[in-house]
């Protein structure tokens, strides 16, 4: 099993988002089986509540299944559960390493990276926006799933 653990800071925006399109894009491509995909925030202010409202609704708005997603903070024990850890911006990478004590990680990517728009993904909980959020979070998703399917060799 391969598992994908998406980070941002407060685990009720981004990260939840990108768990549940990735669950999505997983399930749609016949790989369930095979590769888990879990969230978690590098700050513990939103421990056990459900996504931002906001979240809710673009997730609904495209139809994609956010049941059962609650916040949990992210633990160095995380570092060895999981083969993939998708930061959301170059802040919590730096707070992934921290928390890690600086042993790094060999897959902790900022999501972005992947595309063509290496970038932090902006944090809806402050811009209000998102939109632009699922977007980016959306293509960098497709690319994190492209990248997982070559390196381990997945079919459906």
């Amino acid at each position: 099993m391969i598992r994908v653990l998406f980070v941002c800071l407060g685990n009720i925006c981004r990260s939840p988002m990108a768990e549940a399109i990735f669950r999505d894009l997983v399930k749609r491509e016949g790989l369930s089986e095979k590769i888990q995909v879990d969230s978690a925030g590098t700050g513990d202010w939103h421990v056990g509540s459900s996504p931002h409202r906001g979240t809710l609704e673009i997730l609904n708005k495209y139809q994609i299944k956010a049941d059962e997603l609650f916040a949990r903070k992210f633990t160095k024990e995380d570092l060895n559960k999981f083969d993939y850890i998708i930061g959301m911006d170059e802040s919590n990478i730096g707070n992934i390493k921290k928390i890690s004590e600086h042993a790094p990680h060999s897959n902790t990517i900022r999501l972005l990276d992947l595309t063509d728009q290496p970038k932090d993904v902006p944090d809806p909980y402050y811009t209000g926006d998102f939109q632009e959020t699922y977007q980016l979070v959306s293509l960098g998703c497709q690319h994190l799933l492209e990248k997982i399917k070559a390196e381990m060799n997945l079919k459906k």
